[in-house]
């Protein structure tokens, strides 16, 4: 009998049945209000005049008009920077221990995010908030002794000068408490392996040593892992090797996509949690099945700020444009598209985190990650967000019965003269690219009014090419690297596509 688990499980139980939910919009008033009193002398605090801002009668409006946005190259630029220069209390008091290099999906080069010590004791708590939410799911007393495989990036951090750097699953990993290291897997001699491809290889080594009951990563590289796992076991699915698998806590990107090439990979179907960890912070959690919607978590030092998510709003790079009217938490309304802002005990204000969100249902202040701005394909009027793609890609991989993992689209103008999506779609299922540019283009105009618009104007077609999905991993390995925190791009412009239809013809993919 699972005694330990047992004892475990009913004290998160316990745990839940004392703990209130609160009100969302008066924590975030505290949570605001304790930003600005902690940050009122910082170099940042005292040129935006903080102690203004508190002596106001409607701070958060007083803080909305006060601060402009910033996305990392205005905030970097203009104050983080001077962190690296020997400064102290720039835009939060003193220095930060650590620095989260998130290269995104845009390229080599690394953003600099800082985290405070702050910021770190924020993360255990929404940490303990994920393991708390266990209780509303359906699982057994023996799961709680299983042990957990945590995928993310290596925890041999880099020392930096007064400062060390690593990707945020890196630092995370590399901070957690004493009790939970005998149930983390690999474990920390093989999570200090830099090199990927040399960190799985020594996972699907040691596979059969472990007990692993829950499963933690960005969905495509963790579907990488688990084929690597199986392949070098020469077994069928996961399940041979890890019988007691039943949850996967998934991160960074939307599941959907993932799911149908996913569950392949299974013996039995498995409890698929969601989160939203970020290089800035913890900010969602799932808290209940049947959903995989996400509640902010907002007592825990991160201030929230929503911004439609219209044309008219977003720069060409991404960026919001200076005059985009902000959304307060009791002003939201669900299925709307919104950009996030946060402000948080890391020193960001008013900050364009990239991604897209929309409520799902107001009053429990869950949401879904719709997409990110700079994914926003709108070159001739078509307004294709992200989720609106993955949509149209679930929809083809139903209809012609297939997995499609990856994907990536770019507008361009082709030898006619005339503008075209062109759609490269990772699968190892045959179908042929005119059927399934057909079905694109249908399901994209059954979903989207605005790319119905376009396709009867400026947008002459959709072109789609099929792929081995293997070629977006060694794409990302060549632009950025493998593992971690990378996300593959869902969008390009012409000159990035260019570097894409080269790669491919060099790897044999094209013609």
């Amino acid at each position: 009998m699972a005694i330990f688990g047992s004892i475990i499980k009913s004290l998160i139980d316990l745990k839940e049945s004392f703990t209130t939910e609160g009100e969302a919009e008066k924590n975030q008033e505290e949570v605001l209000l304790g930003l600005l009193k902690k940050a009122k002398d910082t170099s940042f605090g005292k040129h935006y005049k903080f102690e203004e801002i508190l002596e106001s009668e409607n701070i958060q409006l007083e803080f909305s008009k006060r601060i402009p946005y910033f996305d990392y190259n205005k905030i970097d630029k203009e104050w983080w920077h001077k962190y690296h220069e020997g400064e102290e209390n720039v835009t939060w008091p003193g220095k930060p221990p650590y620095f989260a290099l998130s290269s995104g999906t845009t390229g080599k080069s690394s953003k600099r995010i800082p985290v405070t010590d702050e910021m770190m004791e924020s993360i255990r708590k929404a940490g303990i908030k994920q393991v708390g939410a266990l209780s509303n799911f359906d699982l057994p007393p023996d799961f709680f002794e299983k042990e957990i495989m945590m995928l993310g990036s290596s925890t041999d951090l880099q020392k930096e000068g007064d400062h060390q750097e690593g990707e945020i699953s890196g630092i995370s990993a590399s901070n957690i408490p004493f009790w939970f290291r005998s149930y983390y897997k690999p474990g920390e001699e093989i999570s200090k392996i830099d090199e990927w491809d040399d960190r799985v290889q020594k996972i699907a080594e040691n596979a059969k040593e472990w007990d692993i009951g829950a499963l933690s990563g960005i969905p495509s590289w963790m579907e990488l892992m688990l084929k690597k796992v199986i392949e070098y076991h020469k077994v069928d699915n996961i399940h041979e090797i890890w019988p007691n698998l039943q949850v996967y806590t998934s991160g960074g990107v939307a599941f959907e996509p993932y799911e149908k090439s996913f569950n392949a990979l299974l013996g039995k179907p498995v409890q698929v949690i969601d989160t939203y960890l970020a290089s800035e912070g913890f900010l969602a959690i799932q808290n209940r099945p049947d959903t995989h919607a996400m509640k902010l978590i907002l007592d825990n030092g991160i201030y929230f700020e929503f911004v439609p998510f219209k044309a008219e709003y977003i720069n060409q790079d991404g960026s919001i444009t200076d005059d985009a009217p902000v959304i307060s938490l009791a002003d939201v309304e669900e299925e709307q598209d919104y950009v996030l802002l946060i402000s948080t005990v890391s020193g960001a204000w008013r900050y364009l985190i990239g991604d897209t969100i929309k409520f799902t249902d107001k009053e429990k202040h869950e949401i879904r990650i719709t997409g990110r701005t700079k994914f926003f394909l709108n070159v001739v009027g078509s307004q294709l967000s992200v989720n609106k793609m993955n949509d149209a890609v679930q929809e083809l991989e139903d209809q012609f019965d297939i997995k499609i993992p990856e994907f990536v689209v770019a507008a361009k103008r082709a030898e006619d003269g005339e503008y075209y999506h062109y759609w490269y779609l990772g699968t190892e299922d045959k179908v042929e690219d005119d059927n399934l540019a057909e079905a694109l283009d249908n399901a994209l105009k059954s979903a989207n009014k605005n790319y119905k618009v376009a396709r009867g104007k400026a947008l002459k077609g959709v072109k789609v090419t099929t792929i081995d999905p293997n070629l977006f991993h060694e794409w990302n390995a060549l632009n950025k690297k493998k593992g971690g925190q990378v996300k593959m791009e869902k969008v390009m412009n012409e000159e990035k596509l260019e570097k894409w239809e080269n790669f491919l013809k060099d790897q044999g993919a094209t013609s």
